[in-house]
């Protein structure tokens, strides 16, 4: 099965607005890495930094587990 990667551009920043969403909610890296983990998507902690600086593309699958573990919406994702 072939997944699609999103990449961030010079209009949206998602690998920021999840950092912002994180933290917003005293949720650590590690600690995000293991809910995914425990919903069966498959993220370490040194890809969720690269995401979030930027510098490496983000799974479908990946962001939908991140917007219902951060109980966010896409609007807030993407914005």
């Amino acid at each position: 099965m072939y997944e699609q990667k999103i990449k961030s551009d010079n209009l949206i920043s998602i690998g920021k607005n999840i950092r912002e969403i994180r933290t917003s909610k005293k949720i650590g890296q590690t600690e995000l890495v293991r809910l995914l983990n425990l919903k069966g998507i498959s993220i370490t902690r040194e890809s969720l930094v690269k995401i979030e600086r930027g510098i490496q593309h983000i799974y479908a699958s990946q962001l939908k587990g991140i917007k219902e573990v951060l109980h966010t919406s896409y609007d807030e994702l993407l914005k």
